[in-house]
């Protein structure tokens, strides 16, 4: 017999070789029909495995996310086994879940095109019609790689070969195809359900080396219910409708090109965002007693030795040779080690702390052509970076402050869903345990204080300190980790920061590393697709355009524009020779513009305007003054109308 312990505490007894779909069965018949899998001792096996001992046992199911998994992970192996009966000679590889679904890496000499799509996804339906039991057997290691090599997989039997030793060679059979795999899988291929789709198709290298053969890799999605599938596909359609980089070309924001790459081209629209968000920026750290610095962007390698920058994230840095003064730069990846530098710039006492200084710090960090997205992955972008200097009975206060400021700024620009990760210590850091143990402790408390119900996200701190990292969910339910903020005991002590204590002794301060919005071209990539381009009126680069109907309303529209630009307002004219609907449309649906100022002959005589709000049908008549004045207090940044 073996005792069975289950989550709620409560144990049974069973026969020696219950299975957790037996131990199902004992409960309820409903139960059987929904168990994927179980955790045994915490250890996700099958559900058909024999359990040798007593065990903590818990039942999983497609609610579980270890359930969900288990469905994508199938659901990769439904997919090899369809692309082989479709297309003989194929050779499959690897085949991991990832986020929201999973691929599969085929060695064919044909591609693959998403015409074949429709093809598998039948043949996917037939072997899960097929409900093919999932078995998992033991092999001797050498007759597998035989088995696979006379099989033409090379692929799998070069995997074998380079497991350890110890490694228990596992296969899995689905009727007659099997894999080499270690699972656990799902008691049937039924279990797969139909709720998937296959997504796109794209070149991979074998183990992810550019040394070696080029595979084909074909991505889908999967999920527990058809109604969870058809959520996500809306979300992508949603996502692509708002992507920041079509909106950027679309609205003129700005552009990327191959003599750049990584970095971006602002064109007069989009600069005049970004400089709003960061004259927002600017206003709010001043509320909140930051001093604003800058700082040079090209040192000295030997700086970057002292922080510990060159020893942990030198592969990220980009770094100039003088060769006549025989020296090495590099351009800041991180404004951290600079703002120590405008510290240690004179004697500072317990006095002076806490002093919180900012800079909107424009940094370079190498990342590989193929990871380059948009604004949201590239090679140079400028952080609203701050660092406060504080003493160990201060970091409590700090932090709260800074996540009263940030909230703050997320509810301004639209963002009232806000999670918090409390990342803690990775394996590659600088400092010793006593100091990590002290840091993430003062952390921790802090975050209690602050009232934050945070995610424990285990070996994910910088190098140098544990951090909260602030994710937030925009309009479509996306995550975005944004801001950020670190406790660092430890570059302060590797670049000599200190001040003088009351008791006329010196101390090494406390770094609160800090950012709220992070990277700003990132950030604007967040903000465009959250709003889908639809800027609330303070923020959109144009705020008003005035159209006429007739060019015998030209000289009037030319007054209005001048009057608006004068009272701050954001102002473009539009007189050319085109029907007035033609002139909506294009810049209601095309550009954006929050709100159109239609003016006529009529409009002209009585000092009015025809106004058109974006997305709208209809139009409110008002004179030029009352619109004035109505522009001002809606085109007023938040923190001002607060003031």
């Amino acid at each position: 017999m073996v005792t069975l312990t289950f989550p709620d505490g409560a144990t049974r007894q069973y026969d020696a070789g219950a299975t957790p779909l037996t131990v199902a069965k004992s409960i309820s018949s409903g139960l059987a029909k929904k168990v994927l899998a179980a955790k045994i001792n915490g250890e996700l096996r099958d559900a058909g495995r024999e359990i040798e001992t007593d065990a903590a046992i818990e039942l999983i199911t497609a609610k579980d996310p270890e359930g969900l998994e288990l469905i994508r992970h199938d659901a990769a192996h439904v997919l090899a086994e369809a692309v082989q009966e479709l297309f003989p000679g194929t050779q499959v590889t690897i085949g991991p879940v990832i986020e929201n679904g999973f691929y599969y890496d085929f060695a064919r000499e044909e591609p693959f095109s998403e015409e074949d799509f429709a093809a598998i996804e039948k043949k996917m339906a037939f072997i899960i019609n097929r409900n093919d039991k999932f078995t998992r057997e033991v092999w001797a290691r050498d007759e597998a790689i035989k088995l696979f090599k006379d099989m033409g997989e090379t692929y799998k039997a070069e995997l074998i070969s380079d497991l350890p030793e110890s490694e228990t060679i596992t296969i899995y059979k689905q009727g007659k195809w099997y894999d080499l795999c270690r699972g656990p899988h799902l008691p049937s291929t039924g279990k797969v359900g139909k709720a998937f789709k296959l997504m796109k198709v794209a070149g991979a290298y074998w183990r992810g080396d550019s040394k070696n053969a080029q595979l084909q890799r074909i991505y889908g999605t999967a999920w527990a219910t058809q109604e969870e599938l058809d959520a996500h596909l809306k979300q992508i359609e949603e996502a692509e409708a708002r992507d920041h980089r079509r909106l950027g070309r679309q609205l003129d924001l700005f552009h990327f090109q191959e003599e750049a790459q990584g970095q971006a081209f602002w064109h007069p629209q989009g600069w005049t965002l970004y400089q709003t968000l960061q004259q927002y920026m600017q206003r709010r750290q001043r509320e909140f007693g930051y001093q604003e610095i800058k700082t040079p962007m090209l040192m000295d390698r030997k700086f970057w030795e002292a922080s510990g920058h060159w020893d942990k994230y030198r592969e990220n840095m980009f770094v100039a040779e003088i060769a006549e003064e025989d020296k090495v730069l590099s351009l800041k990846p991180m404004n951290c080690p600079c703002h120590i530098q405008v510290f240690n710039h004179g004697q500072k006492s317990y006095r002076d702390l806490p002093l919180r200084l900012a800079e909107f710090g424009s940094c370079h960090r190498y990342e590989p052509s193929g990871a380059l997205h948009g604004l949201m992955r590239v090679r140079s972008f400028v952080q609203d970076d701050g660092h406060i200097f504080c003493r160990d009975d201060q970091i409590t206060d700090e932090v709260k402050a800074f996540t009263d400021m940030l909230k703050s700024v997320y509810a301004d620009l639209g963002f009232d869903d806000v999670m918090v990760k409390f990342s803690t210590r990775p394996e590659t850091r600088v400092g010793s345990d006593e100091v990590w143990d002290k840091a993430e402790a003062a952390l921790e408390e802090a975050a209690k204080a602050s009232g934050l119900d945070v995610e424990l996200n285990e070996g994910d701190g910088a190098f140098y300190g544990p951090k909260l990292d602030f994710v937030l969910k925009d309009a479509i339910g996306r995550e975005w980790q944004a801001g950020t903020i670190q406790a660092d005991f430890n570059l302060p002590e590797r670049l000599k920061a200190s001040f003088v204590g009351d008791d006329d002794k010196r101390h090494t301060p406390v770094m609160l590393h800090r950012a709220v919005l992070g990277s700003f071209e990132r950030f604007l990539g967040i903000l465009i697709e959250n709003y889908a381009g639809k800027f609330p009126l303070w923020l959109s680069p144009t705020q008003v355009v005035v159209a006429t109907i007739t060019s015998e309303a030209n000289d009037y529209a030319h007054e209005v524009v001048e009057k608006l630009r004068s009272a701050g307002i954001r102002a473009d004219l539009d007189i050319r020779n085109e029907k007035i609907n033609y002139k909506i449309r294009e810049l209601s649906a095309d550009k954006k513009i929050p709100i159109i100022a239609v003016v006529g002959k009529r409009e002209a005589e009585e000092g009015k305007l025809a106004l058109r709000r974006l997305g709208s049908q209809g139009q409110t008549i008002v004179s030029l003054d009352d619109a004035i004045a109505a522009f001002n207090i809606e085109a007023t940044p938040p923190d001002l109308r607060r003031a």
